[in-house]
C-alpha cells in the first residue's frame, strides 16, 4: 500500500512541534518523516530543503501568533478591553505549547533572528498604540514591560508549568492595564 502524501501544512505543523520540543536543531527532515510515517520524498514535494521548511514554520508563527491575534482584537472598540482580551488570548491560547519560549531561546539563530526581531517590534508597536489609546502614561515603556512580562510568562510556563495558573492571568491583566 502506498504511503500517503502529506500536505505542506502537515509538515509545517510537525516542524512547529519539533521546534517547540527541541529547538531549531529538531527541525530535521528524516526524524520528521519518520514521525509522520512517510518518506523524505513527501517532504521534497513541498519544500526545497530544511531551511524552506523552517522559513514556512516561522511564517506560520508570525501569522498565527501576531497578525491573526491583532486582527481578532482589532474590532474591540474599548482599548482597555482590547488589551485585556489580547493579554488573555496571548497567555492562554498556545496552539503549539512551548513554541514562543523555544524561539526566544534561539534568538541568535540566523533564520529565527530576523523573524523574531520583526515580530517583537510589531507586537511592541501594537501594544504602544493600544496603551496610548487607553490613555496610559508612557505607553512605549509600558508596552515593553508588558511584552517582557509575556516573554517571561511563556518561559516560566515552559520551565515550571504549574507555576502559571489561570488565576494569575486575571491579576496580570489588572496589573498591566492603566
Amino acid at each position: 500500500m502506498p504511503k500517503p502524501r502529506l500536505s505542506r501544512e502537515s509538515w509545517i505543523t510537525a516542524a512547529l512541534a519539533a521546534l517547540a520540543r527541541g529547538g531549531v536543531a529538531a527541525v530535521a527532515v528524516d526524524p520528521l518523516a519518520t514521525e509522520l510515517g512517510v518518506t523524505r520524498g513527501s517532504f521534497y514535494w513541498h519544500f526545497a530543503d530544511r531551511a524552506a521548511l523552517l522559513d514556512a514554520a516561522l511564517e506560520w508563527w508570525e501569522q498565527k501568533g501576531t497578525t491573526a491575534l491583532i486582527e481578532e482584537v482589532a474590532p474591540i472598540a474599548d482599548p482597555r478591553e482590547r488589551l485585556a482580551t489580547l493579554f488573555r488570548m496571548a497567555i492562554t491560547d498556545d496552539p503549539t505549547e512551548g513554541l514562543e519560549a523555544a524561539l526566544v531561546a534561539h534568538a541568535e539563530d540566523a533564520q529565527v533572528a530576523p523573524v523574531l526581531h520583526r515580530v517583537t517590534g510589531r507586537r511592541i508597536a501594537y501594544l504602544t498604540e493600544a496603551f496610548a489609546a487607553a490613555g496610559a502614561p508612557d505607553p512605549h515603556d509600558r508596552a515593553r514591560v508588558a511584552y517582557a512580562t509575556y516573554v517571561g510568562w511563556v518561559t516560566l510556563r515552559r520551565a515550571v508549568p504549574e507555576s502559571t495558573p489561570d488565576t494569575s492571568v486575571d491579576y496580570l491583566v489588572r496589573a498591566l492595564l492603566p
